[in-house]
């Protein structure tokens, strides 16, 4: 498959402190790669997460839920190339074997012990190349890269990725690492795909998760690929404490908000990277929605007008086709009012008042749509809610890719 030509190149990341790395290849599917994924965390590193909306849970996603209120972890297991996802008792059976073998070679509680998969929905992950996967993967521990564990947990990703930041807490340096995988599929209500994060600060758990949940809303839960939501979206924040800082267990502790703030900036660009390796895309585009009665009602408006086929097909052939994003605006169900309307492209007000801009030079605007980055702004002129969305145009890549996708 063919790099995406939006996709950024891997970045050099810093080690995290109490985190151990190893893959393997249990070999899920028909290739030669790595599949499994293990990370162990040294005793006392805190945990937060979020997940997929879906009503349809892979039992990864449920084991995750019963284990995060525990707020403590010692390890993750990921695999890639099958999701597990609507395979009955067989699959949560298999879940729950690969957990519990983790658990005994990391000398910890099944509890501790995390779980994400991604791949094919509907074919039960086999138990014993699950365990045997974990197995070489705990033998390989400390051997492998971030590279390594990021393209290991891939699909059909066409490029790497992963993000650092760094701050300062309580007068000590912490660093955070994320990697993550998503291509298709993307139109979360939570999260993205698979996203894991690792940092050396020690922070509670409760104060981790409400951390999460407040950078999740602005960033993973503000993209879209395709307007479909996964079966297995999975985020997890690890804290190990190995940096030394005072625990933060509060948002008014000394450094919390140069965390939180490290923490929202880095899930925003894993975030935009994984819109960037849209499936078939050719332009990333950003889309800002002004003027509403609320910031939900804005948010609303956006994610209509970049899962609209209509718009993103458009921004695809280069058209400055502002009609599209009317109707993407008023099929959203929130408030919006015709004549108070106004929609730029690139900076250049196409429409307002009810109608096209008198004088209007689309020349401008379809230079604009030729570029890799696209850029819409929309003010429904009825209030001071808004918010910012993520999305890709779509192409006859994306049909490709998906048409061909089992096999």
């Amino acid at each position: 498959m063919d790099m995406s030509p939006l996709a950024r190149p891997f970045p050099v990341l810093p080690e995290v402190a109490g985190v151990r790395r190893g893959v393997a290849t249990a070999g899920y599917k028909n290739w030669v790669r790595a599949d499994v994924t293990l990370l162990a965390f040294e005793a006392g590193t805190t945990v937060a997460g979020v997940t997929t909306q879906s009503k349809c849970p892979s039992p990864e996603v449920e084991l995750c839920r019963r284990h995060l209120p525990g707020g403590m972890a010692r390890g993750l297991v990921v695999n890639a190339g099958n999701s597990n996802a609507f395979t009955g008792m067989r699959g949560a059976e298999a879940c729950a074997r690969q957990v519990a073998e983790a658990a005994r070679l990391l000398g910890c509680a099944p509890g501790d012990v995390f779980a994400a998969s991604t791949g094919v929905i509907g074919v039960p992950l086999p138990a014993e190349k699950a365990e045997a996967g974990v197995g070489a993967a705990h033998a390989a521990l400390g051997r492998a890269s971030w590279l390594d564990v990021t393209k290991a947990i891939g699909t059909t990703d066409t490029f790497p990725k992963a993000a650092s930041r760094e701050a300062i807490v309580g007068g000590v340096k912490v660093t955070l690492v994320g990697f993550i995988k998503g291509s298709g599929m993307i139109a979360p209500d939570m999260a993205t795909m698979l996203g894991f994060i690792l940092t050396d600060a020690a922070v509670a758990a409760p104060l981790l998760q409400q951390m999460l949940a407040s950078a999740n809303a602005r960033t993973f839960s503000c993209i879209t690929v395709d307007g479909d939501t996964s079966t297995s979206d999975t985020v997890l924040a690890f804290a190990t404490g190995a940096a030394g800082n005072g625990m933060l267990r509060v948002q008014t502790d000394a450094g919390a908000d140069a965390f939180a703030a490290a923490l929202h900036d880095l899930c925003r660009e894993l975030a935009q990277l994984v819109v960037r390796d849209g499936e078939g895309a050719s332009r990333f585009v950003e889309i800002r929605v002004s003027g509403a009665v609320s910031d939900a009602s804005a948010h609303r408006v956006a994610m209509s007008i970049a899962n609209s086929p209509l718009v993103k097909t458009a921004i695809a052939g280069g058209d400055a086709n502002w009609g599209r994003v009317v109707m993407a605006v008023g099929k959203a169900g929130e408030p919006a009012e015709r004549d108070l309307l106004s929609i730029r492209f690139g900076g250049v007000e196409v429409a307002a008042g009810g109608m096209v801009v008198a004088g209007y030079d689309e020349a401008p605007v379809a230079a604009h749509l030729a570029g890799q980055e696209v850029d819409i702004a929309v003010d429904l002129g009825l209030g001071d809610g808004r918010a910012t969305v993520w999305t890709s145009d779509l192409t006859h890549g994306y049909i490709s890719i998906n048409a061909d996708y089992r096999s």
